[in-house]
């Protein structure tokens, strides 16, 4: 008779897929990361160990980081990351409010650009704002006679950014914009109702006292979400501008400065410092979300 696997035996067998995946795509990537931060390595030859410098140049010496990456990151997370959370809140809530098949269809489309944003952002948003005369923005913008020229919307300094936030914004209603709603639709209707016996009066207590407390785990799961898209989706500016660095490094954000350092000009010892520092600002990030959400049993 075969022995069943039960008590001690199971959790570790349950547990080996996971272990084996974090350790090949999460633990191991990371320590690498870190050990390669503190060399000096072009991709030719071998590691130069140099301790500290990468990051005491990255903080000292790199103005463009200084300058440029850093103040458009944290734009940029504000932004994407803190106003698309409360936008996929407020439009998750709204749909909540609304009866089944409308709630449905609006929910597709506001989710479906989250699926195609990559595949629409070099056709559809580079032909909007499109340099010449027969960019959309700028047709429209010369018939009602507000611009007397074509502006070049992409290569502008002054533009770029709110461009780049506009079309992560319009791209960024995924899965944390789903939990949510689903989290909101999965409230109890009986405690709205006893809330109202108890003092709440208007809507806004209502989703301050029970809409947010119940639908917290959900809440979660959307912040994080939220930070992941914030740096997932900071490659927009160099698809929308064309070049990398950005012009005049106004779309030049944490992500796309790794990629110059590391993948143009191949000094991976120092690009690798660069992702450290987005590696503990996004854990900085998730810990706030936790603490925000979190359980705090």
């Amino acid at each position: 008779m075969k022995k069943s696997l039960t008590g001690k035996h199971t959790v570790p067998l349950l547990l080996a897929p996971y272990s084996i995946v974090f350790l090949m795509f999460i633990a191991i990537p990371v320590i690498v990361a870190i050990g390669l931060s503190l060399t000096y390595f072009n991709t030719m030859n071998t590691p130069r160990f140099i301790g500290l410098d990468n990051y005491i140049n990255l903080f000292t010496n790199d103005s463009v980081f200084m300058q440029y990456v850093l103040p458009n990151t944290v734009v940029y997370a504000v932004f994407v990351g803190g106003v698309g959370y409360l936008l996929s809140f407020f439009l998750a809530w709204s749909l909540s409010q609304i009866t089944r098949w409308p709630r449905t269809i609006m929910a597709i489309i506001i989710y479906s650009p989250s699926m195609t944003g990559g595949v629409l952002l070099s056709t559809v948003w580079n032909v909007i704002f499109n340099g010449d005369r027969t960019g959309y923005l700028n047709y429209f913008l010369m018939k009602l006679h507000l611009i007397d020229q074509p502006v070049q919307w992409l290569q502008s300094s002054r533009f770029l950014m709110p461009i780049m936030i506009l079309v992560t914004l319009w791209s960024s209603m995924g899965v944390g914009f789903l939990a949510i709603l689903a989290g909101i639709l999965n409230v109890d209707r009986e405690q709205y109702e006893a809330a109202y016996i108890d003092g709440v009066s208007n809507r806004f207590q209502e989703i301050i006292y029970v809409t947010i407390p119940n639908a917290r785990p959900q809440m979660l799961f959307g912040a994080v979400m939220a930070c992941v898209n914030t740096f997932q989706s900071s490659g927009v500016g160099v698809a929308l501008s064309g070049s990398n660095p950005t012009p005049n490094y106004a779309g030049q954000l944490i992500v796309t400065h790794i990629e110059d350092y590391g993948f143009l000009r191949y000094e991976m010892g120092y690009a690798a410092a660069i992702s450290v520092v987005l590696l503990i600002g996004i854990r900085l990030l998730s810990s706030g979300a936790n603490r925000l959400f979190g359980d705090r049993d």
